[in-house]
């Protein structure tokens, strides 16, 4: 019998976070706290392991706010700003446990070593920065963490390849504009389907609101939850009305299990 995989999202907000900064928008004006959302993650956890997918600027409050004391690893979508500026603040993880596991394409490291060179020093390297044990990923490579199987899943980003992540009957798709019909059939009829959903108007390399309910309708997962949220998507409670019966907006904080 596989465990329950608890999902809590930490961040549901689009690379500028929501409100955005100097913005009279009414929804970086709202006072619903489901219409704050902070860069884009999301938190695995099951029996003693916490995994995370994309590590963003706001990574530092995200593990406070959720009170997070142990990372196994960290699985990287892709090389955005959005989702791997807060590698520095993995250090109190590392100063605890060592060596930290990040699973990422080798494109990924790449942009990762010239961003973070302190980081990835050999020779002479700063003595207070972190370590990252590099994994590489692909589309075609199933691998294993803390005894799960994930299946990486290839989408585009207008035309930056991304990596989604199916574990369980659990799938993670964040920046997708497109998806090929041959990485579409691993996700088929999954449970619970997380998608980007930007705003209502189309967008050249994010999924607009309605192209992510065409795609959920495609896929048929159980449940659907839009994240990669901008402030022009409207409010939280008035889109959600909105929305198929199994289609959600989520929200910073929100946790399910699969």
């Amino acid at each position: 019998m596989k465990s329950p995989l608890t999902v809590t999202f930490l961040g549901t907000g689009t690379s500028q976070g929501v409100p955005v900064i100097g913005s009279d928008h009414p929804v970086c004006k709202s006072d619903d706290p489901k219409d704050k959302r902070l860069r884009v993650s999301v938190l695995l956890e099951w029996e003693n392991y916490n995994y995370i997918i994309d590590c963003g600027p706001d990574f530092r409050q995200q593990m406070l706010r959720e009170n997070v004391q142990r990372v196994d690893g960290i699985l990287l979508t892709h090389e955005h700003s959005d989702h791997t500026a807060g590698i520095d603040d993995i250090r109190p993880f590392y100063f605890r446990q060592g060596n930290i596991p990040f699973y990422a394409h080798p494109r990924v490291f790449q942009s990762l070593h010239k961003r973070f060179g302190y980081i990835f020093e050999i020779e002479n390297k700063y003595p207070g920065a972190p370590t990252l044990d590099e994994i590489a990923i692909d589309k075609e490579t199933p691998f294993s963490i803390g005894g799960k199987k994930v299946i990486p899943v290839e989408v585009f980003h207008n035309r930056l390849p991304v990596i989604g992540f199916r574990i369980d009957s659990f799938a993670y798709l964040t920046d997708v504009k497109t998806i090929e019909e041959v990485e579409l059939q691993k996700i088929k009829n999954v449970e619970v389907l997380v998608l980007n959903a930007l705003r209502e108007k189309e967008h050249e390399s994010h999924l607009n609101l309605s192209e992510a309910l065409t795609l959920i309708e495609k896929i048929k997962p159980q449940k659907a939850y839009l994240t990669h949220i901008s402030h022009l998507m409207g409010f939280h409670e008035e889109v959600e009305r909105t929305l198929p019966e199994n289609v959600f907006l989520a929200y910073d904080t929100l946790k399910i299990t699969i």
